[in-house]
């Protein structure tokens, strides 16, 4: 049986604040399938990207454990977490996170640049060309509409080819048209790979275009459904 791309097995997470500690998720379990595409849906404030950050390794949990491809995120240090995160996840967030002094181009290559594949920029440029963006390759961040930037910003999650997307809000920031334009490829990329998709997100017709749909509030599981 293949092993699931992601497990969270009782996951607690508690942060601090001025007035003591704040229980963020409260026992979260769930499994994720190689292949499938989960969208967590929950409101603001729910624990959405918090749970994405455990599942992703960008968080250590309370207690429980978090598994991702297999391997137990709690028995890794900070290098074998980086390592392991490089080779296995590719990441979109809603603010883009661009290098500015970068083209687009030299954003995409940077993951592969960090792992020293060979052929970083051509692959680069292929990833380019998939999300659209062939002719933008040599301008920078700020040369770019919020579409395009989260394009190269997908671009540069999937050219390393991760075995599981994340990906929190990836259209909160963009207009109707653009966030619609972006959703396609969003869905389109990682089946092309059969790449795990794990989608944050308050949209409802959004996460309605996942297989599966998970609803958080107040930091745990209320419902677990397929998607209709």
């Amino acid at each position: 049986m293949p092993t699931p791309a992601i497990v969270l097995d009782n996951v607690r997470l508690e942060l601090g604040s001025a007035a003591g500690p704040v229980a963020v998720l409260r026992g979260v379990s769930l499994s994720i399938e190689a292949g499938e595409s989960v969208a967590l849906l929950g409101p603001s404030g729910s624990g959405k990207s918090s749970l994405l950050m455990v599942a992703a390794g960008l968080e250590k949990p309370t207690a429980g454990r978090a598994l991702l491809a297999g391997t137990d995120l709690s028995n890794l240090n900070e290098d074998a977490l980086a390592r392991l995160r490089r080779n296995t996840v590719g990441i979109v967030f809603q603010s883009f996170h661009l290098i500015p002094t970068m083209t687009a181009l030299e954003n995409v290559a940077l993951p592969l640049e960090f792992a020293r594949e060979a052929n970083a920029f051509q692959r680069a440029r292929d990833e380019l060309g998939r999300v659209g963006l062939a002719a933008r390759a040599h301008h920078y961040p700020g040369q770019l509409s919020g579409g395009e930037q989260q394009r190269v910003a997908l671009g540069r999650a999937m050219v390393v080819r991760p075995r599981v997307l994340f990906a929190d809000e990836p259209t909160g920031n963009l207009d109707t048209e653009t966030g619609a334009e972006v959703a396609e490829l969003l869905f389109a990329l990682p089946e092309r790979t059969n790449t795990t998709l794990f989608l944050v997100t308050h949209e409802e017709t959004l996460a309605r275009r996942c297989k599966r749909i998970v609803k958080l509030k107040d930091g745990a599981i209320v419902a677990d459904t397929a998607s209709a």
